[in-house]
């Protein structure tokens, strides 16, 4: 649920959506997602200062409360 998310979100913002990919891992209570993106694209996915990511962090967040798990998110240019 949480990736599908950050995969769908993630395509609104770039331009090049038909590169996003996103691979999770999961842990007990840990869920690691890694968001691969254009390079031009990874700029825009942290935003200034981070905000973007942040916001998305802030989301994301909001489901700890539902499932009990942390979530980390990672954005990485494909390579």
């Amino acid at each position: 649920m949480i990736t599908e998310f950050v995969a769908e979100f993630a395509r609104l913002i770039a331009t090049h959506p038909e590169e996003i990919r996103v691979e999770s891992t999961q842990s007990d209570d840990l869920v690691e997602i890694v968001l691969y993106a254009n390079q031009v694209d990874v700029g825009k996915l942290i935003g200034k200062e981070g905000k973007m990511i942040g916001a998305i962090k802030t989301v994301i967040s909001g489901c700890k409360a539902k499932d009990g798990k942390s979530y980390r998110i990672n954005v990485e240019p494909i390579r």
